[in-house]
Parts: structure tokens; C-alpha cells; sequence
């Protein structure tokens, strides 16, 4: 794809920055951010690892803590219903012919923005005391914000080379182990077998897919503990709402100039 009016050195900026590494890396930096940002302010909620809260759910049931328990539960199907809308959403797109991306980032830019408008206004309620119906409404928003980026990399096609998850790292650091293992099979290959070579060659390139990946939510997990716990502002999560709104920007930029080149 190459537009008319812009140049090339805008173009490929462009490209780049919604690129599988550096794209891959800004989303997970902000599933980092966001999901240890509730977690610390919400008194152990999971926005992006969702299953997480079945874990604690069953851990609350034991403990007698009734309340704990159903908030814990009710973020599944709230994410459930978010990833059905999203899918919907971006199934219309499609039809309509709009970028689908730039769409779907649009709509995790105001589900992000409705997470921080939400935990403004309720979270000081939670200073002094754990109260469940301020902690149910905040962690469904945010929930949602994260279950759209979980579905926004499954809908995306052809924007990423293929689908690695930028919420939840636990599948990521296993194939990331596991291409380091054919990485150092392959070593130990006999000279010209070729089959090990290019299997070698595959994990090599997904590794450089992954590590971007599990680096973004890292830093954006430590970058949520400073914001978060030592500045003690909900405010913070304005960071990754900027962050997603500057990525929906590029990728509506980067559609116009497609289809103004193509015309």
C-alpha cells in the first residue's frame, strides 16, 4: 500500500508503529498498566487476566466472603459480553468497509475512558473501607476496556502476522520456552537439515514477536505500581488512554492514506 500525498518517510512511520512489534508492544504495555492498576486499587480484581479472578473466587467461597465471591465471578460474563460486541462491531465494520483496527482502538480508547471516569469517581470511596458495590461498577469497566483489546487481536486480521496475545502472558512465556528449545535443538542438528533450520528460523522470528510483548506488559505492570501505589493517583490511567487514542489516530491515518493513494 502506498498513498500519493504523504511521503515515504511518513508512510513507513506509519507502518512501523502499527507494526506486530512495536503495536504489540504498546497494547501490552497498556494490559500491564491496567491490569496491575486495578489490581492494587480494586483490592485484587483482574481486568485483562480475567480468568484469574475464577481462581480467586474460589479462594473468597472458602473464606465465607459471599460479596467477594460474586464480584469476583461477574467479570467473566461481563467480559464475555464485551468480546461478543466487540465481535459484532467489528463485523459491521467490515461490512462497511471501515478499517477495523482503527475502529476497534477507537472503541478501547472510550471503554478505557469510561474505566478511568468510573474509578475516579468511585475509587475514593474505597480509602477507608472494601465496599463491593464501588469495586463491582470499576472493575466491570475496566474489564471491558480489556476484554475489547483481547478481542481487537483476534478481529484485526492481517494487521499482526498472527494472533499473539498482548493480555495474558502465561501462553506467550510457554511458547517463548519452547522456541528457545528448538532454538538450541536445532544447534545440535546435523549439517544441512534443512527441516531444523527453518523450524529454527520460525521460532526465531516469533520470539522477536513475543519478546516485545512480554517486555510492554512488564513495563507497563512496574509503570502502574509507580504511578499507582507511590503517587496514589487513579489519574494515571490517562497514560494508556493516550496511548490507545495515539494508536487509533496512526491507524485511521494510515487507512486514508491508503485509499487516497488507490484513488
Amino acid at each position: 500500500m502506498v498513498a500519493s500525498s504523504p511521503t515515504k518517510s511518513e508512510f513507513s512511520l506509519g507502518r512501523y508503529l502499527l507494526s506486530d512489534g512495536p503495536a504489540g508492544f504498546m497494547l501490552s504495555w497498556v494490559a500491564g498498566f491496567v491490569d496491575t492498576s486495578a489490581f492494587i486499587i480494586l483490592f485484587g480484581i483482574f481486568t485483562a487476566h480475567v480468568t484469574g479472578n475464577i481462581a480467586l473466587a474460589g479462594y473468597e467461597f472458602v473464606q465465607s466472603d459471599e460479596e467477594s465471591t460474586i464480584t469476583h465471578l461477574l467479570m467473566f460474563p461481563a467480559f464475555m459480553v464485551a468480546v461478543a460486541g466487540t465481535s459484532l462491531l467489528a463485523r459491521y465494520a467490515r461490512k462497511k468497509e471501515w478499517p477495523v483496527f482503527a475502529v476497534l482502538l477507537t472503541a478501547e480508547a472510550i471503554a478505557l475512558t469510561v474505566f478511568l471516569i468510573v474509578g475516579v469517581n468511585l475509587s475514593p470511596a474505597l480509602i477507608f473501607n472494601i465496599q463491593e458495590e464501588y469495586i463491582l461498577p470499576i472493575g466491570i469497566a475496566g474489564v471491558v476496556a480489556m476484554a475489547v483489546q483481547n478481542a481487537l487481536m483476534k478481529e484485526a486480521k492481517g494487521v499482526f502476522k498472527s494472533y499473539i496475545p498482548t493480555t495474558v502472558m502465561t501462553g506467550n512465556t510457554t511458547q517463548l520456552t519452547i522456541d528457545l528449545v528448538q532454538v538450541a535443538v536445532s544447534k545440535f542438528a546435523p549439517a544441512g537439515d534443512e527441516k531444523a533450520a527453518l523450524a529454527a528460523a520460525e521460532s526465531v522470528e516469533r520470539m522477536g514477536r513475543i519478546l516485545p510483548i512480554l517486555l510492554g506488559f512488564a513495563l507497563g505492570g512496574l509503570g502502574a505500581t509507580y504511578f499507582v501505589l507511590i503517587s496514589e493517583t487513579w489519574w494515571s490511567l490517562v497514560i494508556p488512554v493516550i496511548v490507545i487514542s495515539f494508536m487509533a489516530v496512526v491507524a485511521f491515518s494510515e487507512h486514508f492514506k491508503t485509499v487516497a493513494g488507490d484513488s
